[in-house]
Formats: structure tokens, sequence, C-alpha cells
């Protein structure tokens, strides 16, 4: 019995006409002549609405020429693309331009005096001076907020992960909730009324670390126990079946396993609370003096520097100098710890294998 001979349709039959790949980038830069051209005769003098314009524009035009050319089912496609793209731009263009704008101010006095000396006998009006003391006081600030929250979050994410169970582990992960939204000037008050009002312990960098620590707390728990219920429980219960105890699966197999995302938590919650300027103000004081030791007088640090540079400036060129140069420097430090955590992360990750 013969079988009958199928024959081979065109490939171009079974669907409708296709954009070339150049299409987005033509409808961008058509966009924006428009832009440009309704800006200049509507007398719109701001690029930023300039911008929006060309936006809505690209989106609107990319939808017609592709629901025409291609289909709505596509051209619908190519709308979620660009909103995306849209959206992607609009987050970007700001933070590079503040990125532009503190690098080209700051370059001014940025340089290795500048990092070196202090304040001491240089007014706020007058040129020269440095940011050492701010520096080292901002390092050892953190470090010190780093060596009480860290111990703290990452047990407490261990205890609500590994044995919190009942009341008590609901009214934990209730109350690191209600921390994670609390605001910086909050956990100044709290450390100023009860370490420095009523214990009398004065103004220190060691006051301004309790402040931060407690803003960089819940933001450990919750990154520690995300990470630390990624393990698998596979690896637990092979442990325990081992007849290993829990604690100690604990500590050689759960914590190792996680490391990585613990490292990248801990990492972006300094850098979170490295920029704090709120409990600064309100507990360490700030001095135009080195003070190395942090339990003792107050002590300066970069985003107090900032801002005191910044309001006692009087319109001294210097000063604004000084403030975004001290701006870039701490930009520049919350990038590294950035990098730092994504470099832990990366080393820390878990190997994968054919």
């Amino acid at each position: 019995m013969s079988t009958p001979a199928v024959t081979d349709r065109p490939t171009g039959s079974l669907r409708g006409g296709s954009l070339p790949r150049w299409f987005p980038l033509a409808v961008i830069a058509a966009s924006i002549v428009v832009a440009v051209a309704i800006g200049l005769g509507a007398g719109l003098h701001s690029k930023v609405q300039w911008g929006l314009i060309a936006a809505i524009l690209a989106v609107l035009g990319t939808y017609v020429v592709a629901a025409r050319v291609e289909g709505r089912r596509q051209a619908r496609d190519r709308i979620a693309t660009s909103l995306v793209w849209v959206c992607f731009l609009l987050a970007v263009i700001p933070l590079a331009s503040l990125i532009w704008a503190t690098v080209k101010r700051g370059v001014k006095v940025l340089d290795g005096y500048f990092l070196s000396h202090s304040m001491a006998g240089v007014a706020d009006t007058e040129p020269g001076g440095g940011i050492y003391h701010a520096l080292l006081g901002t390092l050892e600030q953190v470090g010190l907020a780093t060596v009480i929250a860290v111990p703290i979050g990452v047990l407490t994410a261990i205890y609500l992960v590994e044995y919190g169970r009942g009341t008590l582990a609901r009214a934990v992960t209730f109350f690191v909730d209600v921390m994670t939204g609390i605001p910086s000037i909050v956990a100044g008050l709290f450390v100023l009324s009860f370490w420095i009002l009523i214990l009398k312990m004065g103004y220190s960098g060691f006051a301004g670390s309790l402040a931060l620590a407690i803003l960089m707390m819940p933001v450990v728990v919750r990154s520690t126990e995300e990470m630390l219920k990624l393990v698998p429980n596979e690896l637990r219960e092979a442990s325990l079946a081992l007849g290993v105890p829990k604690w100690r699966t604990i500590l050689k197999v759960v914590l190792p396993t996680s490391l990585g995302g613990i490292a990248t938590g801990v990492m972006l919650s300094i850098a979170r609370i490295t920029g704090e300027t709120a409990p600064v103000l309100l507990l360490v004081w700030g001095t135009n003096f080195i003070n190395s030791n942090p339990f003792t007088d107050p002590q300066a640090s970069l985003p107090l520097f900032i801002y005191q540079q910044y309001a006692n400036s009087s319109g001294s060129g210097a000063a604004y100098d000084r403030a975004w140069a001290a701006a870039l420097t701490l930009i520049a430090f919350v990038m590294i710890l950035n990098l730092v955590a994504r470099g832990i992360a990366r080393w820390k990750a878990p190997k994968t294998g054919r």
C-alpha cells in the first residue's frame, strides 16, 4: 500500500511578517527626535520632560508598528519588553546622574592629603583640611556595630529556622519585622534616652554603634534566615542519621553550606548603616580632631562630616568641595563593600558538577 506524498508547506505561510532587529533602535531615535521637537515647540525646558515624552512615544510607536506588521500578540510582547526597558532606564538614569555629579564635584579636593589629614585648626569656611578623623570614626563605629549585630542576628536566625516553634518564635519574627521598618532617628533616640540620659555614659562613637547595630540586626536576621531555609533538609537528615548532634549539624553542615549568602547579607547590612546620619548626629556629636578611641568623647564620621560641611559652609566653596569629596569617598566605600559581598557569594557558592 503506497503512502501519499506529503507536500512541504512553505515556511513563510506559517508566520506573519517580522520587524528587523534594528527596529527598536529606530523607534527610540525617532521618539527622541519627536520628543525634542514637542518640547521645543511647547516651551518645555526640562530634559526630564523630554525624556518622559520620548518614553511614551517609544512605547506607543512600538505597539502601533508591531501590531500592523507582526500582529497584536507579538505587539503585546514588544510592549512588555519596552516597558521593562523604560523602567530600567528610569531607575538607572538618576543613579548615573548622581554618581556623575558626585564624581565631578568630589575630585576637586580628593587626594592623599585630603584622606590623611583632619580638620583640626581649619575653619569650615577655609580651604584645606581632610577627612581622616571622619573616615577613622566611620570605620570604628561600623566595625563595632558589626561585632554587636552579626552574632546576635545570626544566632537569632538559627533559632527561628532550626529550633523556633510556638509563641516565642512568632513573637521574635514579629519584632524582627517591626525593627526592619524602624526609622534610624528612632533608634538614635532610644539609645540617647537609655545610654546617655539614664546611664550618663556621654557622647561617643560606641553610642552611635549601638544605634547602628539596632538598625543592622533585622537585616542580618532576615538575610540569614532566608539563606538557612535554602539548605536542603536532606543534608540535615543525612547528618542526623549518622548520629551527629543537631548543634554540630548546624555548625558543620548548615552554616558552611549557606556561608556565602550569610556573608552577602552581612556586607549589605553594613553598607546599609554606613551612610546613616541621624543616629550619629544625636549620639556621636562630632569633632574636628582625631579621636581613635570610640568609647570616650565625641567622634567624627563621614555622614556627619558631610552634613556639617554643607550646613556650616555659609556659601563657602571650600566647604562644599569637602562635602562632595567626602560623599564620593562614602560612595566608594559602600561600592567596595558591595563588590566584596558579590565576591564572597561567588567564592562560597555551592559548586555544581555533572
